[in-house]
C-alpha cells in the first residue's frame, strides 16, 4: 500500500502549481538570476580584442581550454567577466573540505551545527577571492602573451591592463559565488550547480548545430550521428535509473508501554543512495584538472618545457589525462561520501530512538554495518562515473564530437535536473500539506 505521502505526490497537478505562490516566487526568482548571469557573459573585460581572441580560442577549442569553456558557459572564449566562472568556489570548497579532515579546528566547527558552518562558509569565500586573484593575474599574464593573425589578444598590454583584468575576473566570480547563494536561500536547487547547468544547456544547441554540419559536410557519417545520439539518451537513462537507485535498510522500532497504550512497533527504511556524492566528483575533479592545465596553456609562449610536455600529456583523451581524471572521480566519491554520510552519527541515531537493524547489535556493530554497506555502494557508484565520464571522452578525442554530448556535461545536466524537479516537489507536497492541516482546523472551529 503506498504511503500518504506517496499518494499525495501522485495527486500533484498543474492546479495545485498554480496556487503554490510561494513556489512561483521561487521560480521567478531561480530564472530572472539565470538571466543575469547569461548577460554577464557577454560583458567582456577591458582592454581584449575580441577578433584575436576569437582566432586563438578556434586554434585551442580541442583542448582543455575547449573544456573550461564548456563550465564557463561561453564565457571564457569571450574573456567576459564570468571567464573564471564558478571553478574557484569549487576549488576553495575542496580544499576547505579536505582540511576538515586535518584541521582539529576545522573538524571542531564543522561539529557546531549552523555557526560552525557559516563560519567555514565565510573561510571558503575567503579562499574563493585568493584563487580567483592568482587565477585572474595568470590569464591576464597570458593573454599578453596570446596572439594569432595580425595582433596580440590585449590591446595596450601592461600593468594597467594586469590590474584592471585581475579586479574584473575576481569581482565577476564573487558576484556568481553571490548569486549561486540566493538562488539555494531565495529560489530552487543548489544555486552553484544551476549556474554550472546554465552555461551548459545554453551552448547545447549551438553544439547540436556544429554537429550536424560535421555531418553535412562529410567529417563525421550520418551512422556516426546516429549512434552518437543513441549513445547520448542511453547515457541519460543511465544516470536517471543509478541516481534514483537506493538501498533501502530496515529498521525496526520496539514497542513501549506508556500507562495503558501501547505505542511503536513500527518499521521503516533507512535509504542508501547508490551514488551519495552524486554530481560533485566529476565536477570537483575536472576543477582540479583544469586549474594547472588551465596557466600552463595561457603561459604556453613562456613556459619551461616541463609544463609544455605535462600540457601535452593532459590533453583531452591522453591516457595520462584518462587515468587521472578516473582516479580524482574515484576519490572524491569516497571522500565526499564520508563527509555527507557518518555511519557512526547513524547508528547513534538509531540507538538513541530505540531504532535497530535486524540481526545487528546497536551502537559500533550498526556504525560498521552501514560503513560496509555504504562502501559496497560507493565501489559501484564509482565505477559508474568513471564510466559515464570517460567513455565519451574516448569518442570526443578521436572524433572531434562537441564537449556538450560528453558523460560529465549529460551528468551535470540530468543530475541538476533531476534535484530541481524533487525541490519542486517538495514545494507542492509542502503545500497541499498546508492546504490540508487548514481544511481540518476549519472542520475543528465547526464542530
Amino acid at each position: 500500500m503506498a504511503s500518504a505521502a506517496e499518494q499525495l505526490a501522485a495527486n500533484i497537478n498543474f492546479g495545485a502549481f498554480s496556487k503554490a505562490t510561494e513556489l512561483k516566487k521561487r521560480l521567478w526568482f531561480t530564472v530572472i538570476v539565470l538571466v543575469v548571469y547569461r548577460l554577464g557573459t557577454y560583458i567582456p573585460i577591458p582592454g581584449i580584442d575580441p577578433q584575436i581572441l576569437e582566432q586563438i580560442f578556434e586554434q585551442n577549442r580541442g583542448g582543455i581550454l575547449g573544456m573550461f569553456d564548456m563550465f564557463a558557459g561561453g564565457a571564457l572564449s569571450r574573456m567576459t567577466i564570468f571567464a573564471l566562472n564558478i571553478m574557484p568556489y569549487i576549488s576553495a570548497s575542496i580544499i576547505i573540505q579536505l582540511m576538515t579532515t586535518v584541521s582539529d579546528r576545522l573538524a571542531q566547527l564543522k561539529k557546531e551545527g549552523e555557526s560552525g558552518r557559516k563560519k567555514i562558509n565565510q573561510y571558503t569565500r575567503y579562499g574563493t577571492v585568493l584563487l580567483a586573484t592568482i587565477q585572474g593575474y595568470a590569464i591576464a599574464v597570458g593573454l599578453e602573451n596570446m596572439s594569432a593573425g595580425s595582433g596580440s589578444a590585449v590591446i595596450d598590454p601592461g600593468l594597467y591592463f594586469r590590474f584592471t583584468a585581475v579586479v574584473t575576473l575576481t569581482g565577476g566570480t564573487i558576484f556568481l559565488m553571490w548569486l549561486g547563494e540566493q538562488i539555494t536561500a531565495r529560489g530552487v536547487g543548489n544555486g552553484i550547480s544551476l549556474i554550472i547547468m546554465a552555461g551548459i544547456v545554453a551552448n547545447l544547441p549551438g553544439a547540436l548545430a556544429s554537429t550536424l554540419e560535421l555531418g553535412r559536410t562529410g567529417a563525421l557519417s550520418v551512422a556516426f550521428i546516429l549512434l552518437l545520439l543513441v549513445m547520448a539518451v542511453s547515457i541519460i537513462a543511465l544516470i536517471v535509473f543509478v541516481e534514483r537507485a537506493q538501498r533501502r535498510i530496515l529498521v525496526q522500532y520496539p514497542k513501549r508501554q506508556v500507562g495503558q497504550r501501547m505505542f511503536g512497533g513500527e518499521s521503516s527504511h533507512l535509504p542508501l543512495k547508490l551514488n551519495t556524492a552524486g554530481v560533485i566528483p566529476p565536477i570537483f575533479a575536472s576543477s582540479l584538472l583544469l586549474l594547472p592545465i588551465t596557466i600552463a596553456q595561457f603561459t604556453a609562449g613562456n613556459a619551461p618545457g616541463f609544463m609544455t610536455t605535462v600540457t601535452a600529456m593532459l590533453g583531452r583523451g591522453q591516457p595520462l589525462y584518462l587515468a587521472l581524471y578516473g582516479l580524482l572521480i574515484v576519490f572524491f566519491c569516497y571522500f565526499y561520501t564520508s563527509v555527507v554520510f557518518n555511519p557512526e552519527d547513524t547508528a547513534d541515531n538509531l540507538k538513541k530512538y530505540g531504532g535497530f537493524i535486524p540481526g545487528i547489535r546497536p551502537g559500533k556493530n550498526t556504525a560498521n554495518y552501514l560503513d560496509f554497506v555504504l562502501t559496497r555502494l560507493t565501489t559501484v557508484g564509482s565505477a559508474y562515473l568513471v564510466l559515464v565520464a570517460l567513455l565519451p571522452e574516448v569518442l570526443i578525442s578521436r572524433y572531434g564530437v562537441p564537449f556538450y554530448f560528453g558523460g560529465t556535461s549529460l551528468l551535470i545536466v540530468v543530475t541538476v535536473t533531476l534535484d530541481t524537479v524533487m525541490q519542486i516537489q517538495s514545494h507542492l507536497l509542502a503545500h497541499q500539506y498546508e492546504g490540508l492541516i487548514k481544511k481540518s482546523k476549519l472542520k475543528g472551529n465547526r464542530r
